[in-house]
């Protein structure tokens, strides 16, 4: 099975050509295309070199598949059966994908562009990064990606957007912006990365750069790429860089220190005057305390809350992630004081088979 290529119509000439786009066509037809005459032997060099790493960037990436445990508390916002990417990231077939993915997972597999299933297990999740790592139970015979660094990556650059499985595609991209992004679901990561134009596959997706090189994995679609208000839609990746400091324990325990932190179990959006709580999840510290959809959310502890960055990381950084906590709420013109235990995230769900 060859991925199909994604044409953006609207996209800067300059971005395709700076891409070498006809590249990007050619891996996704399995074919070479006819080029004009490059001008030297150097760019004859330079113009295979991307080929060969692009094409192995496009490899690397597969479909990953998984069921969640029939009492996953995270069925009701994310399904049972969830579908998506990964990409190999070791020679032994470890597989790097996003975590809600495989989050309880109790069967997970690969799908290999032959549309060829294998079964895999999970070997971590990382709550704070967002990251899920997966291990092909049996040889992949896949090259790794290349790893590269986030950071160094500009707005405007060209980038590569590849997703694997049954409807695995590739197209071309740009970096849009990068910034900080903060969920409602309790969710915090610096430096994610914003693109477009938006596709909706990212989920798992690999990000690449031009020399084809990992940078991130696919996380959101999100309705503003560029962060100031303008509508033109793209999609958030996780960008790589968190995952060296989190790897090996994730490879030896299945989650990482950043991960084991305090959380409530409010979904809340950001207001002038505070936090709207949109939703309480089922069984959790916000129910049991009496949180409801609709409060306005003004202090923590005493501490003016901000936006969901600041709320987050007064939650997070300021004792125990199992503590007492005061948090008051303006509810239905009243100021109410609500105490609050909060728990560890990763005590609450269930651990996926193979950790």
């Amino acid at each position: 099975m060859l991925r199909s290529p994604l044409v953006e119509v609207a996209m800067a000439p300059a971005l395709l050509l700076r891409l070498s786009f006809a590249v990007v066509l050619s891996l996704a037809a399995g074919v070479a295309q006819t080029a004009p005459p490059p001008e030297s032997e150097g760019e004859v060099a330079g113009n295979g070199g991307q080929r060969l790493a692009l094409k192995r960037a496009s490899d690397a990436v597969l479909g990953v598949q998984s069921t969640a445990t029939e009492d996953a508390s995270t069925i009701d916002t994310l399904g049972e059966r969830r579908a998506g990417s990964g990409v190999v990231i070791a020679s032994d077939g470890l597989v790097l994908t996003i975590g809600y993915l495989i989050l309880e997972a109790e069967e997970v597999e690969l799908v290999l562009d032959s549309g060829k299933r294998m079964p895999a297990r999970v070997v971590g999740y990382d709550l704070a990064s967002g990251f899920g790592l997966v291990q092909a139970v049996l040889p992949l015979g896949i090259e790794p990606a290349q790893m590269g660094q986030a950071h160094k990556v500009a707005e405007g650059d060209p980038l590569l957007f590849v997703s694997g499985g049954d409807d695995g595609a590739l197209s071309a991209a740009q970096l849009d912006s990068r910034r900080g992004f903060s969920g409602y679901w309790e969710y915090h990561i610096d430096g994610a990365l914003f693109t477009s134009p938006a596709r909706p596959d990212h989920s798992g997706a690999g990000l690449f750069n031009a020399q084809g090189e990992l940078i991130g994995i696919g996380s959101l679609l999100v309705p503003s790429a560029q962060g100031d208000g303008t509508r033109r839609a793209g999609n958030m990746f996780v960008p790589v860089d968190l995952l060296p400091p989190v790897f090996a324990e994730l490879r030896e325990r299945g989650l990482s220190r950043a991960s084991m932190r305090a959380w409530l179990g409010v979904n809340c959006v950001e207001q002038d005057d505070g936090l709207r709580v949109m939703r309480v999840s089922r069984d959790s510290p916000a129910e049991t305390a009496g949180l409801r959809p609709g409060d306005l959310i003004r202090r923590l502890d005493g501490a003016t809350v901000g936006g969901l960055e600041s709320f987050y990381k007064m939650l997070w950084n300021g004792g125990n992630a199992e503590r007492d906590l005061t948090i008051e709420v303006l509810r239905e013109g009243r100021m109410q004081s609500v105490p609050v235990h909060s728990i560890d995230r990763t005590q609450t769900l269930r651990r996926a088979r193979g950790i």
